[in-house]
Protein backbone atom coordinates (compact mmCIF):
# COMPACT_ATOMS: atom_id res chain seq x y z
CA UNK A 1 0.00 0.00 0.00
CA UNK A 2 1.28 3.40 -0.92
CA UNK A 3 0.01 6.81 -0.10
CA UNK A 4 0.58 10.39 -1.09
CA UNK A 5 0.00 13.14 1.45
CA UNK A 6 -3.10 15.15 0.57
CA UNK A 7 -1.50 18.33 1.76
CA UNK A 8 2.16 19.10 1.27
CA UNK A 9 3.58 20.85 4.36
CA UNK A 10 4.15 24.55 3.89
CA UNK A 11 7.85 25.39 3.69
CA UNK A 12 8.49 28.71 5.34
CA UNK A 13 11.70 30.30 6.49
CA UNK A 14 10.13 31.43 9.75
CA UNK A 15 8.09 29.02 11.83
CA UNK A 16 6.14 29.60 15.03
CA UNK A 17 8.22 27.90 17.73
CA UNK A 18 7.09 27.47 21.29
CA UNK A 19 10.20 29.34 22.37
CA UNK A 20 12.78 31.34 20.48
CA UNK A 21 15.52 29.42 22.25
CA UNK A 22 14.14 26.11 21.01
CA UNK A 23 14.01 27.38 17.46
CA UNK A 24 17.59 28.62 17.55
CA UNK A 25 19.21 25.78 19.44
CA UNK A 26 17.24 22.83 18.08
CA UNK A 27 16.68 23.79 14.49
CA UNK A 28 19.26 26.51 13.90
CA UNK A 29 19.05 29.72 11.99
CA UNK A 30 19.73 29.53 8.29
CA UNK A 31 19.41 31.79 5.31
CA UNK A 32 18.21 28.82 3.22
CA UNK A 33 15.38 26.45 3.94
CA UNK A 34 16.20 23.00 5.29
CA UNK A 35 13.66 20.38 6.24
CA UNK A 36 13.48 19.73 9.98
CA UNK A 37 12.73 16.48 11.78
CA UNK A 38 11.71 16.13 15.40
CA UNK A 39 12.76 12.71 16.74
CA UNK A 40 11.45 11.32 20.02
CA UNK A 41 13.41 8.31 21.28
CA UNK A 42 12.04 5.87 23.85
CA UNK A 43 15.32 6.01 25.78
CA UNK A 44 18.73 7.61 25.44
CA UNK A 45 20.43 5.30 27.99
CA UNK A 46 20.01 2.08 26.01
CA UNK A 47 22.68 0.57 23.75
CA UNK A 48 20.43 -0.29 20.84
CA UNK A 49 18.45 2.94 21.09
CA UNK A 50 21.75 4.84 21.01
CA UNK A 51 22.76 2.99 17.84
CA UNK A 52 19.34 3.74 16.34
CA UNK A 53 19.60 7.43 17.27
CA UNK A 54 23.06 7.62 15.69
CA UNK A 55 21.67 6.02 12.52
CA UNK A 56 18.88 8.58 12.33
CA UNK A 57 21.25 11.46 13.02
CA UNK A 58 23.77 10.39 10.38
CA UNK A 59 21.10 9.84 7.72
CA UNK A 60 19.47 13.21 8.42
CA UNK A 61 22.77 15.07 8.21
CA UNK A 62 23.68 13.25 4.99
CA UNK A 63 20.47 14.64 3.48
CA UNK A 64 21.13 18.15 4.79
CA UNK A 65 18.18 17.98 7.15
CA UNK A 66 18.02 19.58 10.57
CA UNK A 67 17.12 17.25 13.42
CA UNK A 68 16.24 17.66 17.07
CA UNK A 69 16.18 14.68 19.44
CA UNK A 70 14.18 14.29 22.64
CA UNK A 71 14.50 11.55 25.27
CA UNK A 72 11.11 10.18 26.36
CA UNK A 73 12.82 8.39 29.26
CA UNK A 74 10.37 5.51 28.99
CA UNK A 75 7.42 7.80 29.78
CA UNK A 76 4.39 7.70 27.45
CA UNK A 77 3.05 11.05 28.63
CA UNK A 78 6.41 12.69 28.10
CA UNK A 79 6.64 11.28 24.59
CA UNK A 80 3.17 12.51 23.62
CA UNK A 81 4.07 15.95 24.98
CA UNK A 82 7.24 15.93 22.87
CA UNK A 83 5.22 15.19 19.75
CA UNK A 84 2.84 18.03 20.57
CA UNK A 85 5.81 20.37 21.01
CA UNK A 86 7.32 19.28 17.71
CA UNK A 87 4.04 20.03 15.93
CA UNK A 88 3.71 23.44 17.61
CA UNK A 89 7.32 24.25 16.70
CA UNK A 90 6.64 23.70 13.00
CA UNK A 91 8.75 20.63 12.20
CA UNK A 92 8.31 19.16 8.72
CA UNK A 93 8.19 15.54 9.90
CA UNK A 94 8.37 13.49 13.09
CA UNK A 95 10.22 10.23 13.77
CA UNK A 96 9.24 8.22 16.85
CA UNK A 97 10.80 5.23 18.56
CA UNK A 98 7.75 4.57 20.71
CA UNK A 99 7.89 3.87 24.43
CA UNK A 100 4.74 1.76 24.29
CA UNK A 101 2.59 0.62 21.39
CA UNK A 102 -0.56 1.44 23.37
CA UNK A 103 0.10 5.13 22.68
CA UNK A 104 0.88 4.94 18.96
CA UNK A 105 -2.75 5.54 17.94
CA UNK A 106 -2.83 8.79 19.91
CA UNK A 107 0.50 9.87 18.41
CA UNK A 108 -0.76 9.16 14.89
CA UNK A 109 -3.94 11.15 15.55
CA UNK A 110 -1.93 14.18 16.69
CA UNK A 111 0.34 14.09 13.63
CA UNK A 112 -2.38 13.49 11.04
CA UNK A 113 -4.59 16.22 12.50
CA UNK A 114 -1.68 18.64 12.08
CA UNK A 115 -0.81 17.21 8.63
CA UNK A 116 2.75 16.45 9.75
CA UNK A 117 4.26 13.22 8.34
CA UNK A 118 5.00 10.69 11.09
CA UNK A 119 7.37 7.70 10.88
CA UNK A 120 7.43 5.08 13.61
CA UNK A 121 10.77 3.27 13.80
CA UNK A 122 11.84 0.03 15.49
CA UNK A 123 8.78 -0.60 17.67
CA UNK A 124 5.86 -1.65 15.48
CA UNK A 125 2.50 0.05 16.18
CA UNK A 126 -0.28 -2.33 17.22
CA UNK A 127 -2.50 -1.11 14.40
CA UNK A 128 -2.74 -3.49 11.45
CA UNK A 129 -3.37 -0.47 9.21
CA UNK A 130 -1.90 3.00 9.46
CA UNK A 131 -3.64 6.27 8.62
CA UNK A 132 -2.57 8.36 5.67
CA UNK A 133 0.58 10.33 6.47
CA UNK A 134 1.95 7.69 8.88
CA UNK A 135 4.53 4.99 8.09
CA UNK A 136 6.68 2.40 9.87
CA UNK A 137 10.17 0.98 9.41
CA UNK A 138 11.48 -1.92 11.47
CA UNK A 139 12.03 -5.67 11.54
CA UNK A 140 9.93 -8.79 12.11
CA UNK A 141 9.71 -9.20 15.89
CA UNK A 142 8.34 -12.75 15.87
CA UNK A 143 11.25 -13.84 13.70
CA UNK A 144 13.76 -12.49 16.25
CA UNK A 145 12.51 -14.88 18.94
CA UNK A 146 12.10 -17.76 16.51
CA UNK A 147 15.64 -17.55 15.11
CA UNK A 148 17.16 -17.03 18.57
CA UNK A 149 15.44 -20.11 20.04
CA UNK A 150 16.05 -22.29 16.99
CA UNK A 151 19.80 -21.76 17.38
CA UNK A 152 19.68 -22.29 21.15
CA UNK A 153 17.67 -25.50 20.71
CA UNK A 154 20.19 -26.82 18.18
CA UNK A 155 23.12 -26.04 20.47
CA UNK A 156 21.36 -27.63 23.46
CA UNK A 157 20.49 -30.82 21.59
CA UNK A 158 16.76 -29.99 21.62
CA UNK A 159 16.44 -30.46 25.37
CA UNK A 160 16.68 -28.51 28.62
CA UNK A 161 14.95 -26.10 30.99
CA UNK A 162 14.43 -22.64 29.52
CA UNK A 163 14.26 -19.27 31.23
CA UNK A 164 12.80 -16.41 29.17
CA UNK A 165 13.83 -12.88 30.16
CA UNK A 166 11.29 -10.43 28.81
CA UNK A 167 11.40 -6.76 27.94
CA UNK A 168 8.63 -4.27 28.69
CA UNK A 169 5.25 -6.07 28.53
CA UNK A 170 3.71 -2.95 26.98
CA UNK A 171 5.56 -3.51 23.71
CA UNK A 172 4.76 -5.78 20.79
CA UNK A 173 8.49 -6.58 20.59
CA UNK A 174 8.35 -8.32 23.97
CA UNK A 175 5.19 -10.24 23.18
CA UNK A 176 6.28 -11.39 19.74
CA UNK A 177 9.88 -12.25 20.61
CA UNK A 178 8.63 -14.28 23.58
CA UNK A 179 6.05 -15.99 21.40
CA UNK A 180 8.78 -16.95 18.94
CA UNK A 181 10.83 -18.54 21.73
CA UNK A 182 7.83 -20.41 23.15
CA UNK A 183 6.67 -21.65 19.75
CA UNK A 184 10.05 -23.25 19.06
CA UNK A 185 10.27 -24.73 22.56
CA UNK A 186 6.81 -26.25 22.19
CA UNK A 187 8.00 -28.28 19.21
CA UNK A 188 10.50 -30.20 21.37
CA UNK A 189 9.22 -32.71 23.91
CA UNK A 190 12.36 -32.46 26.05
CA UNK A 191 12.35 -28.68 26.31
CA UNK A 192 10.34 -26.75 28.88
CA UNK A 193 9.96 -23.08 29.81
CA UNK A 194 10.38 -23.08 33.59
CA UNK A 195 10.80 -19.32 34.15
CA UNK A 196 9.41 -16.31 32.31
CA UNK A 197 9.77 -12.89 33.91
CA UNK A 198 10.23 -9.24 32.99
CA UNK A 199 13.50 -7.29 33.19
CA UNK A 200 12.34 -4.29 31.11
CA UNK A 201 15.20 -4.45 28.58
CA UNK A 202 17.60 -3.62 31.45
CA UNK A 203 20.97 -5.25 32.17
CA UNK A 204 20.73 -4.42 35.87
CA UNK A 205 17.19 -5.74 36.24
CA UNK A 206 18.26 -8.93 34.50
CA UNK A 207 21.16 -9.35 36.94
CA UNK A 208 18.71 -9.13 39.84
CA UNK A 209 16.23 -11.49 38.19
CA UNK A 210 18.75 -14.23 37.36
CA UNK A 211 20.39 -13.86 40.78
CA UNK A 212 17.00 -14.59 42.35
CA UNK A 213 16.58 -17.69 40.20
CA UNK A 214 20.02 -18.93 41.21
CA UNK A 215 19.31 -18.23 44.88
CA UNK A 216 16.07 -20.19 44.63
CA UNK A 217 17.94 -23.13 43.13
CA UNK A 218 16.06 -23.07 39.82
CA UNK A 219 17.63 -25.54 37.39
CA UNK A 220 18.31 -23.81 34.09
CA UNK A 221 20.00 -24.94 30.91
CA UNK A 222 18.95 -22.27 28.42
CA UNK A 223 18.43 -18.51 28.90
CA UNK A 224 16.60 -16.75 26.07
CA UNK A 225 16.50 -12.98 26.53
CA UNK A 226 14.41 -10.58 24.46
CA UNK A 227 17.48 -8.37 23.96
CA UNK A 228 21.25 -8.39 24.40
CA UNK A 229 21.29 -6.13 27.44
CA UNK A 230 19.27 -8.67 29.44
CA UNK A 231 21.32 -11.57 28.07
CA UNK A 232 24.48 -9.81 29.27
CA UNK A 233 22.79 -9.24 32.63
CA UNK A 234 22.23 -12.98 32.88
CA UNK A 235 25.89 -13.65 32.11
CA UNK A 236 26.96 -11.13 34.76
CA UNK A 237 24.63 -12.67 37.36
CA UNK A 238 26.18 -16.08 36.80
CA UNK A 239 29.69 -14.66 37.03
CA UNK A 240 28.87 -12.75 40.23
CA UNK A 241 27.63 -16.01 41.71
CA UNK A 242 30.94 -17.66 40.85
CA UNK A 243 29.38 -19.71 38.04
CA UNK A 244 30.96 -20.07 34.59
CA UNK A 245 28.29 -19.03 32.03
CA UNK A 246 29.83 -21.12 29.24
CA UNK A 247 27.99 -24.38 30.07
CA UNK A 248 24.68 -22.51 29.74
CA UNK A 249 23.11 -21.77 26.36
CA UNK A 250 22.39 -18.03 26.33
CA UNK A 251 20.84 -15.91 23.60
CA UNK A 252 19.78 -12.34 22.96
CA UNK A 253 18.66 -9.96 20.21
CA UNK A 254 20.28 -6.89 18.58
CA UNK A 255 23.96 -7.84 18.04
CA UNK A 256 25.21 -4.82 19.97
CA UNK A 257 28.99 -4.33 20.31
CA UNK A 258 28.84 -5.58 23.92
CA UNK A 259 27.02 -8.71 22.80
CA UNK A 260 29.59 -9.42 20.10
CA UNK A 261 32.32 -9.14 22.75
CA UNK A 262 30.50 -11.75 24.87
CA UNK A 263 30.24 -14.06 21.86
CA UNK A 264 33.98 -13.65 21.33
CA UNK A 265 34.56 -14.63 24.98
CA UNK A 266 32.34 -17.68 24.58
CA UNK A 267 29.74 -16.50 27.11
CA UNK A 268 26.93 -15.61 24.69
CA UNK A 269 25.93 -18.29 22.19
CA UNK A 270 23.65 -16.43 19.82
CA UNK A 271 22.16 -13.04 19.09
CA UNK A 272 20.06 -11.83 16.18
CA UNK A 273 21.30 -8.80 14.28
CA UNK A 274 18.86 -5.91 14.30
CA UNK A 275 20.06 -3.31 11.83
CA UNK A 276 19.90 -0.05 13.82
CA UNK A 277 21.67 1.88 11.07
CA UNK A 278 19.34 0.48 8.41
CA UNK A 279 16.24 1.25 10.45
CA UNK A 280 17.42 4.78 11.21
CA UNK A 281 18.31 5.50 7.60
CA UNK A 282 15.02 4.00 6.43
CA UNK A 283 13.03 6.21 8.80
CA UNK A 284 14.78 9.37 7.60
CA UNK A 285 14.36 8.39 3.95
CA UNK A 286 10.61 7.87 4.45
CA UNK A 287 10.30 11.18 6.29
CA UNK A 288 12.18 13.00 3.52
CA UNK A 289 10.03 11.53 0.77
CA UNK A 290 6.82 12.21 2.68
CA UNK A 291 7.83 15.85 3.20
CA UNK A 292 8.32 16.12 -0.56
CA UNK A 293 4.89 14.62 -1.20
CA UNK A 294 6.25 11.46 -2.80
CA UNK A 295 4.33 8.17 -2.51
CA UNK A 296 5.90 5.65 -0.10
CA UNK A 297 5.21 2.18 1.24
CA UNK A 298 3.67 2.49 4.68
CA UNK A 299 5.40 -0.67 5.97
CA UNK A 300 9.15 -1.13 5.46
CA UNK A 301 10.83 -4.28 6.76
CA UNK A 302 14.57 -4.40 7.43
CA UNK A 303 16.17 -7.91 7.19
CA UNK A 304 17.68 -9.62 10.25
CA UNK A 305 20.44 -12.24 10.64
CA UNK A 306 21.51 -14.85 13.18
CA UNK A 307 24.90 -14.15 14.76
CA UNK A 308 27.04 -16.84 16.40
CA UNK A 309 30.70 -17.55 17.08
CA UNK A 310 31.01 -18.66 13.46
CA UNK A 311 30.16 -15.29 11.91
CA UNK A 312 30.25 -12.60 14.64
CA UNK A 313 33.34 -10.94 13.10
CA UNK A 314 31.24 -10.03 10.05
CA UNK A 315 29.12 -7.76 12.27
CA UNK A 316 31.84 -5.93 14.19
CA UNK A 317 31.69 -2.93 11.86
CA UNK A 318 27.93 -2.95 11.37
Amino acid sequence: MTFKPTCKPTRTLIRKPLMLALALSAFGASSSWAATIGASMAYFDDNFQTMLRNGIDTAAKDKGMEIHFEDAQGDIGRQISQIQNFIASGVDAIVVSAVDTSATTKMAQLATAAKVPLVFVNLKPDNESLPQGVAYVGSNELQFGTLEMQELAKLAGDKGNIAVIQGDLGTSATRLRTQGVEDVAARHADMKVVEKQVANWSRNESIDLVTNWLTQGTKLDIIAANNDEMAIGAIMALQQAGIDPKPYFIGGVDATPDALTEIQKGNLDVTVFQDAKGQGAGAVDLADRMIKGEPVEQWTWIPIQVVTAANYKDFLKK
